[in-house]
């Protein structure tokens, strides 16, 4: 059952609604999967800026400040060489354009992966500097300690384990993974690993359906699915994908519009009708008072 709420998507929290919305907290999306609520899957999509979460958020238990906005805002071509800063500046945006799904920001690569120690001090920073509720990071049972040292320090985390986009070089690209049976087995032990050491939830991308079913079946926390099964407790999408921005997508994507089709439309009509001097007409012209 959905929650339906009226939302002034002209404000902010810099500037609050009359009765703001309770967001959602950590405790509240883990009671998802402890309370056997499974029939009601978590909904989770990307978002990078302001106006952007504004939109999305009436619809969404969690809003992801990803590190895909390398390549979907950037046009990087992959998400290495994305900062602390550019999450920083997009997590703000996203957390002040929302008042009910809770906020997870991606730690970019090099962020976290030297030491618990170094993990701590970008993800504490993440989150004094955005007011975001929780961070993602990459990686499984070679993550466990340092998903332990910021659990017990208290900074909630989301792990994500499958295919992971900031390992594509050791990968070797973004094929499904789990094909073998040492993979399969990888995976689930990456899965089992990051829940032991604390994570609230986690992603499961790209791997084949019987890996995310084990993983959902045994694990105490949310699974979050993308490109994984519609078993998972959850979904989540890169929002620009789904919204039909991109000629190229991945195979896990559907696409719910075809929003690049229609801003070119949108465009050239603009375009025609400057040139042609139909635009502005009286109504958008300032005229003095008779």
């Amino acid at each position: 059952m959905s929650t339906t709420y009226q939302i002034d998507t002209a404000t902010s929290r810099a500037t609050p609604t009359p009765a703001p919305m309770k967001r959602l907290t950590v405790p509240a999306i883990k009671r998802r999967k402890f309370g056997g609520k499974t029939d009601e899957p978590l909904v989770m999509l990307t978002a990078y800026t302001a106006r952007q979460a504004q939109l999305l958020d009436p619809h969404c238990d969690l809003l992801l400040v990803g590190d895909s906005l390398g390549q979907v805002i950037y046009g990087l071509p992959s998400t290495l060489a994305v900062t602390l800063d550019m999450m920083c500046a997009h997590g703000a945006a996203v957390v002040r354009g929302s008042f009910h799904a809770l906020v997870v920001i991606d730690m970019p690569f090099g962020s976290y992966e030297a030491s618990p120690e170094q993990a701590f001090t970008s993800a504490s920073r993440v989150l004094a500097e955005t007011g975001a509720a929780a961070v993602k990071l990459e990686g499984g049972e070679a993550m466990a300690e340092t998903i332990r040292f910021l659990t017990e320090r208290g900074i909630p985390v989301m792990a994500h384990v499958g295919l992971t986009p900031q390992a594509v070089n050791a990968l070797g690209g973004y094929a499904a993974r789990g094909k073998s049976q040492e993979e399969h087995a990888k995976i689930v032990a990456d899965g089992r690993a990051v829940s032991d050491a604390g994570a609230f939830a986690v992603v499961i991308e790209g791997v084949l359906e019987p890996i995310a079913v084990a993983l959902t079946q045994t694990l105490d926390i949310p699974t979050i699915g993308i490109g994984a099964s519609a078993k998972c407790d959850g979904q989540v999408l890169v929002t620009e994908d789904m919204l039909g921005m991109f000629e190229r997508t991945a195979r896990f994507v559907k696409r719910y519009d075809d929003l690049a089709t229609r801003i070119s439309e949108a465009v050239a009509t603009y375009a025609d009708e400057v040139r042609s001097r139909s635009f502005p007409t009286a109504d958008q012209t300032y005229r003095a008072k008779t």
